[in-house]
């Protein structure tokens, strides 16, 4: 095993640890975050309604996405998993910029970023994926998955468009957790 093949195991370990922890923050307040009902009001002031629901479908493909990652089973699912929902995560914030701490969606962007550069490489030696014997469906595959994740982040972002535009927001106070 090459040094590259354990690169490339702890790359997805370390996304997949922290997508889980994140998952963790909003699904069940774990790692000091705000659980399921206080993030349910930010994703209703963010545009997400119903919030709860919202809430447990983003902590669920975050969770979704890290075990594929973590496994390297059907990695480049994972990948389409988590690139599609970092690209929604990031949505509230990208008014603030980039920078996360002006409140802004480095994180998320991040995250979405090193799914897309796994998707590009593949999971390595050290995965289900290759002990499994499973076909490598090479650039097109990885490309493909890239694009998937961009689309299906398309219509959670129209309907919190037209969420936006039709209520009002309830009003929250300060964040404890960035998206």
């Amino acid at each position: 095993m090459s040094e590259a093949e354990v690169g490339l195991l702890a790359l997805r370990l370390f996304l997949a640890a922290l997508l889980a922890g994140h998952a963790l923050q909003k699904s069940v307040g774990w790692f000091r975050g705000m659980g399921p009902d206080r993030t349910a009001e930010v994703f209703e002031a963010w545009g997400f309604r119903p919030g709860r629901l919202h809430v447990g479908l983003a902590a669920g493909c975050e969770l979704f996405g890290a075990t594929l990652l973590a496994t390297g089973l059907l990695t480049r699912v994972g990948c389409a998993t988590v690139i599609g929902t970092m690209i929604v995560a990031a949505a509230p914030n990208t008014v603030n910029g980039l920078w996360a701490h002006l409140g802004g969606c480095e994180v998320p962007v991040t995250y979405a970023a090193i799914a897309a550069c796994l998707a590009l490489t593949g999971p390595g030696s050290l995965s289900v994926d290759e002990a499994a014997d499973l076909p490598d469906a090479g650039a097109g595959g990885a490309i493909a998955a890239i694009v998937v994740g961009v689309l299906a982040a398309v219509p959670p972002l129209l309907n919190r468009r037209r969420a936006l535009r039709t209520r009002p927001s309830p009003s929250v106070g300060p964040l404890d957790e960035r998206e």
